[in-house]
């Protein structure tokens, strides 16, 4: 058979070498951060108490400030700064929204796991008083949700994780252990930098149903706690304008799902949450619902990350390592 453009004195076109990418060597690892583990294959993780289902409750705690300063990405491109609109819907979370919540995490006696603007600790001291009080596990989210990661050198980045401790230090006397990161940005040292500084875990990933390693230079540990998109409350609530009825059931349906195939290995569960999303006054009431749901079940352990990583590293860790064959990034 003659290919297009043969003929006509034309040498036939050598089929093979027109492959864009021969395969004469094997391609490159396909995680260097996150190697890749079937989660099939995997030693059962056994949770306290025999739970099938560990939830972390992750109420973002966040300040956006009216004028933020220049950066890489402008948090507000809607309109000139300031944007009224945005910055006082997120204020209302902090003003109002909060406190609502705050009401709901009592009433069920909720272990939380804030992702925090550290500057809240200074800004709001009547919710750091809240929060301590409580003894509610502290992430950090970032100084604030209006300065990200994104195009910070490794020199910058460094000083920027260092000032978010220093802030909570003023507050608590200790660093943070883990990060979801400042609007969920970062670098390609993120992970290298939060190690050096001896966090424990970062957040930013959706990408398992269980803790896994994340690799770091040097072979320091550093767990890869995942978050949740599909169960945010912001995006389903505020931008997929989900009804509060749906935003329950899809909750409920992930976390049966997840105690079904508890047998193969207890699960995690985040539900991420947000003040001025959840706390609105037509929206309360999904939030007790869901928290009574999590409450009915004796096979779920509701607990911090703190916890839940502590646990990970203790038991699993070692072995979900080794299952890849990775060795330590350098």
């Amino acid at each position: 058979m003659q290919l297009p453009g043969e003929g006509r004195g034309r040498p036939a076109r050598d089929v093979v070498s027109a492959v864009p990418y021969p395969h004469e060597r094997p391609f490159a690892p396909l995680h260097d951060r996150l190697p890749y583990s079937p989660i099939v294959d995997r030693r059962p993780i056994e949770w306290p108490n025999g739970a099938r289902v560990a939830v972390w409750v992750v109420p973002n705690i966040e300040h956006y400030e009216y004028l933020p300063p220049p950066g890489p990405v402008d948090p507000y491109p809607r309109t000139p700064h300031p944007d009224v609109r945005k910055f006082a819907y997120h204020d209302y979370g902090n003003r109002v929204g909060f406190w609502r919540m705050l009401e709901v995490f009592d009433r069920y006696d909720v272990p939380c796991t804030v992702s925090l603007n550290v500057a809240v600790l200074d800004h709001y001291p009547e919710i750091a008083r809240e929060m301590r009080d409580r003894s509610w596990d502290l992430m950090s989210h970032g100084l604030y949700n209006t300065r990200y990661l994104t195009r910070m050198d490794d020199e910058q980045e460094r000083v920027f994780l260092e000032s978010c401790n220093t802030v909570l230090r003023r507050h608590t006397g200790r660093p943070f252990a883990g990060m979801l990161g400042p609007n969920i940005t970062a670098t390609e040292r993120t992970p290298d930098l939060m190690a050096e500084l001896g966090m424990r875990y970062y957040a930013d990933g959706v990408h398992d149903e269980r803790p896994t390693p994340l690799l770091t230079s040097g072979g320091a540990r550093l767990v890869a706690l995942p978050y949740s998109y599909e169960l945010n409350d912001a995006p389903l609530l505020m931008r997929s304008h989900v009804e509060g009825e749906v935003y329950v059931e899809l909750c409920r349906r992930q976390l049966e799902r997840l105690r079904s195939e508890g047998d193969g290995g207890g699960r995690l569960l985040c539900l991420p949450l947000h003040p001025f999303a959840i706390g609105q006054p037509h929206r309360i009431r999904y939030l007790d619902h869901l928290m009574e749901i999590l409450r009915s079940h004796d096979d779920v352990w509701i607990a911090t990350a703190s916890d839940i990583v502590g646990h990970y590293v203790e038991n699993n860790y070692d072995d979900d390592l080794a299952s890849t064959g990775s060795m330590p990034r350098v």
